[in-house]
């Protein structure tokens, strides 16, 4: 049986330098790694904050994947009833889904903004976006069209 022993001198200095090399290499990985996936993190997180102008009322809907002209097509103020009745269940379930909860703006005025949609999957015309809205905070929208009713995320 043989035993082989190795001896080695290190130098402090390369040692450091080596350590600070992986370190730099392992930061800019990190870093390439986080800007490649900060478009996925934006599309998933669509905040429905701060929407206050009809730029950001159009950025918010891009963000769902809609393309719709700068400006609205029509503006509503709208009362949210005090109570909601069976008359209004689709509606607040489909809202649900999406996050949004109208139930918790019962008696207050808000606006509806609607917006022509120019990319409806399959070449659809006529399709409209409505984005509810009070104090600058998307609180509930739809994509409709003759027969079609459904939540702001593009179907697949």
């Amino acid at each position: 049986m043989a035993v082989f022993v190795f001896t080695a001198r290190l130098n402090r200095k390369k040692v450091a330098l080596t350590l600070l090399g992986a370190l730099v290499v392992c930061g800019v990985l990190l870093s390439a790694l986080a800007l490649s996936t900060r478009g996925q993190a934006v599309s998933v997180e669509i905040s429905p904050k701060g929407v206050k102008t009809a730029e950001d009322r159009a950025d918010y809907l891009a963000q769902w994947g809609w393309l719709t002209p700068a400006e609205e097509s029509a503006v509503e103020e709208l009362a949210i009833p005090e109570e909601f009745g069976p008359e209004y269940d689709k509606y607040l379930d489909l809202q649900a889904q999406q996050g949004f909860d109208l139930t918790k703006y019962a008696g207050k005025r808000i606006k509806r903004y609607t917006y022509d949609v120019l990319n409806y999957p399959g070449g659809i015309q006529g399709v409209q976006a409505h984005l509810l809205i009070c104090k600058n905070t998307v609180i509930g929208g739809e994509i409709f069209g003759e027969n079609l009713l459904h939540g702001l995320a593009m179907p697949e």
